[in-house]
């Protein structure tokens, strides 16, 4: 985002008229450019009200992301993190994944408003407007390797599981391997990224996005059922108080895991389990399939999946997970 558009966003975001030459005197910019700010703003997926007379608004106030109030937010947790907030980046993901290799240390968290290439598992594009989800990555740093630490983006779903049902989303799910469902539909997604030696230690970078208000723009892009904050708990959560939940509930979990790994969370990950013991198609990344019943997960996170010839075992980034639509066994 330019740091015009971000000016006129910063001061669109009470949800109030303003005049374009309210703001060109404001910013000290001409009204040319505040038009061009706004356009620049409906073509990230921001809806702009402009009426004659009156100026622009937006449809209805939007917190920005704010570092001070994240960091009070996290009130004596907050020495555990090293925050930075941007209005725009490429991905959270990969500028952080840049940062880890240079050295920074474990604690650090990238969170940004726009991200032009925010993307998920699979490399899918991550889709949502400014001010309609969080998205952030946070790097963890462990003296283990990677093979290790498997599991541990099942183990990140428990965390988001209990931060958002503490912020009032009841009925949240778990989809293996890395999404958050609420009602069947998508509410927030993880991606996982390690650098390291296979012996360690290993760097993560646990990237997340959650929904949190949805337009209807946004919701034709994703082109999959999707679910928000807004919907989930009756009313949209303050951002930066939730970004200082979940980083909490993150640190939480990360520091159990560290210590047993993915066992000691798999029980309470399967509770939430939206496919346990349902009929599923597993795809494959060579395009065969596998049907049968989920029958939840081992120790280290694979999924279980019991068919004809017995129950298979499938890891992480080898299979997409489907509902199933042939007769399978019972």
């Amino acid at each position: 985002m330019k740091a015009l558009t971000s000016s006129v966003l910063k001061r669109l975001a009470d949800g109030d008229f303003h005049s374009g030459e309210t703001l060109a005197r404001g910013l000290d910019i001409s009204r040319a450019s505040v038009w061009n700010a706004v356009r620049d703003l409906e073509a990230k997926g921001i809806e702009v009200y402009k009426v004659h007379g009156r100026g622009y608004r937006l449809p209805y106030p939007v917190t920005l992301l704010d570092r001070a109030a994240v960091e009070r937010h996290l009130g004596a947790n907050g020495s555990r993190f090293t925050l930075d907030v941007r209005d725009t980046v490429d991905s959270t993901n990969s500028r952080l994944l840049e940062r880890a290799a240079a050295g920074t240390p474990g604690g650090t968290v990238i969170a940004a408003e726009w991200q032009s290439g925010g993307r998920g598992r699979l490399g899918r594009p991550w889709h949502a407007g400014v001010g309609e989800a969080l998205t952030f990555s946070l790097l963890w740093r462990s003296t283990r390797g990677a093979g290790a630490l498997s599991g541990l983006t099942l183990a990140v779903g428990v965390a988001l599981a209990r931060a958002l049902a503490a912020a009032g989303a009841g009925s949240v799910a778990l989809k293996w391997p890395n999404d958050v469902l609420w009602r069947g539909a998508k509410l927030a997604g993880i991606l996982t990224e390690l650098q390291g030696d296979a012996l360690g230690p290993t760097a993560v970078v646990i990237g997340v996005g959650i929904n949190v208000r949805l337009s209807e723009a946004t919701r034709a892009r994703i082109g999959q059922a999707a679910a928000d904050l807004e919907t989930a708990c009756g009313v949209a959560p303050d951002r930066n108080r939730l970004l200082a939940e979940v980083l909490i509930e993150l640190d939480r979990l990360l520091e159990a895991f560290g210590r047993a790994g993915f066992a000691a969370l798999r029980d309470e990950w399967q509770r939430h389990h939206a496919q346990q013991g349902r009929r599923v198609t597993l795809t494959l990344p060579d395009g065969t399939r596998r049907s049968g019943r989920a029958r939840g997960v081992a120790e280290d996170g694979a999924l279980l999946l019991e068919t004809r010839s017995g129950t298979q075992r499938f890891h992480s980034g080898e299979v997409s997970l489907r509902p199933a639509s042939a007769r399978q066994p019972k």
